[in-house]
């Protein structure tokens, strides 16, 4: 039987970042996730791996930015207006086609804001976040164990099709503790011939970087790319359905708000409503199938964030609006409680 330890999300994310074979890891500190730093910093010494707090959050991107082009695994992690300050050298990571863990601990913003969770980081992670066409893998995590689980998951991906991948966490996440058993992931071996190793006299040097000057060569690059995001969409979306099978309302959400959401559709349930819940847990790739399946059954859906209603939009997108989806939301820092959720779906229920 595997042990269990009581840890905080923020520490869990870290150790399970270290069993997925990240030894190089550069932060800079900002509430809520400065744990992720402090546990990297007495963590990397003891295991073989290199801890750097960086000047500032532009130098600890750039900084996974030549790490990544030697062919290592290599993380960071902020909290919103930090990962704003790292847009840029996303956008060289992606343009530069290189693998990299970006973690994003959100707090309440927009500016300074507040250190309360948030999720209203989700355009800016599912959009790209920085300048020009790209992409990121963007997982959410929704318990302490997926926080361990899902990093191991964004490392594998990323050095599987050459990308940044961001996990998207929040404050009460990073913050809460709960059992959590981190496991060892035999890391996938992703041949790395690209990588900036030293030649030792036996091959030709390699170049990385996001410049072309050549349009046409450029244009052909960037389809490419996107051609490389098709196959992601249609193969590594990850979501969990719970009572969707004569499900009338579909209830979605992500994160820690999906956690409300299960037990007030378990009361509704009891109740009598036919209500249903999917939970994304990847927001990049976004899982339009299921939700474009679901509509085709349910007569309406809800989705419940902590933002002025950011991840609504991909749920219409993807059910080609063909029924009418409701938002249930706080902003501020404030998590929707399971009674605002349960008044919604009666409210929804009874408005057929």
């Amino acid at each position: 039987m595997e042990e269990k330890v009581l840890m905080k999300g923020n520490e869990a994310l870290a150790e399970g970042a270290i069993q997925a074979g990240c030894l190089h890891y550069f932060g800079y500190p900002i509430t809520p996730q400065t744990e992720i730093a402090a546990y990297m910093a007495k963590r990397m010494p003891k295991v073989g791996g290199v801890f750097l707090q960086a000047e500032s959050e532009v130098a600890a991107i750039n900084m996974v930015y030549g790490v990544s082009a030697a062919g290592k695994r290599v993380m960071t992690s902020s909290s919103s207006p930090g990962i704003s300050l790292k847009s840029e050298g996303i956008s060289y990571l992606a343009g530069s086609d290189l693998p990299a863990v970006i973690v994003n601990v959100q707090r309440c913003s927009p500016g300074l804001g507040g250190i309360q969770p948030s999720q209203a980081d989700y355009f800016q992670a599912t959009r790209g976040g920085g300048h020009g066409d790209y992409h990121m893998l963007v997982f959410t995590p929704a318990t302490v164990q997926e926080m361990a689980d899902l990093v191991a998951k964004a490392f594998d991906l990323a050095d599987k099709y050459l990308m940044p991948a961001m996990v998207l966490s929040d404050g009460t996440l990073g913050q809460m503790m709960e059992p959590v058993t981190v496991r060892r992931v035999e890391e996938t071996h992703y041949e790395k011939p690209w990588a900036l190793t030293g030649t030792k006299m036996q091959r030709s040097h390699n170049v990385i970087t996001s410049l072309n000057l050549n349009s046409e060569a450029f244009d052909k690059q960037i389809f490419d790319r996107f051609e490389r995001y098709k196959k992601i969409e249609e193969t590594e979306a990850l979501w969990e359905e719970l009572s969707m099978e004569d499900a009338e309302i579909c209830v979605t959400a992500f994160g820690i708000t999906a956690r409300v959401v299960k037990k007030a559709v378990a009361i509704a349930r009891r109740e009598g409503i036919k209500v249903g819940m999917i939970r994304p847990l990847t927001v990049w790739p976004f899982p339009k199938k299921v939700f474009a399946d679901a509509a085709e059954r349910v007569n309406s859906f809800i989705s419940v964030e902590m933002s002025m209603g950011q991840m609504i939009e991909d749920v219409k997108l993807s059910i080609d609006c063909k029924k009418p989806v409701y938002l249930c939301n706080h902003a501020g820092g404030i998590i929707p409680t399971f009674e605002e959720v349960l008044a919604k779906i009666r409210e929804v229920g009874g408005a057929k």
